[in-house]
């Protein structure tokens, strides 16, 4: 699974084929044309509102995929005296690891592609975050 370029309707096809529903199903739970739920299929992207359905269809977080995604590309914040947090402001944890996200990064650390600590550095993970991590291998 690559991160980094998410293909929503590959791996919700992926997951269909996995819970083997029928097209003629979705098309029910969805109030879409048969050819509207292929068409999902190739969508690269698609409206939250659609991608929720398909998440309690399939009783799968989609959503997960983005927030690896943010976890590991989104630029760090920046905390300093010209930015100041509101208490009505929502503020992204960037804590939140996902399964997918610690899986992504310790296969990169097996293969050698990466060490720990250009993990730590790349990510701002924190290392006993990370070790934690391994020790569990």
């Amino acid at each position: 699974m690559n991160i980094k370029n998410i293909h929503i309707g590959n791996l919700i096809q992926a997951k269909v084929e996995e819970c083997q529903i029928s097209t003629e199903r979705i098309s029910r739970f969805l109030n879409r044309p048969e050819d509207e739920v292929e068409k999902m299929y190739h969508a690269k992207s698609m409206d939250t509102d659609v991608l929720l359905k398909w998440c309690k269809l399939l009783k799968f977080d989609f959503f997960r995929f983005y927030t690896g995604h943010l976890i590991l590309y989104a630029p760090q914040a920046r905390i300093d005296n010209e930015f100041t947090q509101k208490k009505d402001t929502l503020v992204f944890r960037k804590s939140i690891y996902t399964q997918e996200v610690k899986d992504f990064i310790l296969d990169k650390i097996k293969m050698g592609k990466m060490t720990a600590n250009d993990a730590v550095k790349r990510y701002k993970i924190p290392k006993t975050t990370l070790y934690k991590w391994m020790k569990k291998l």
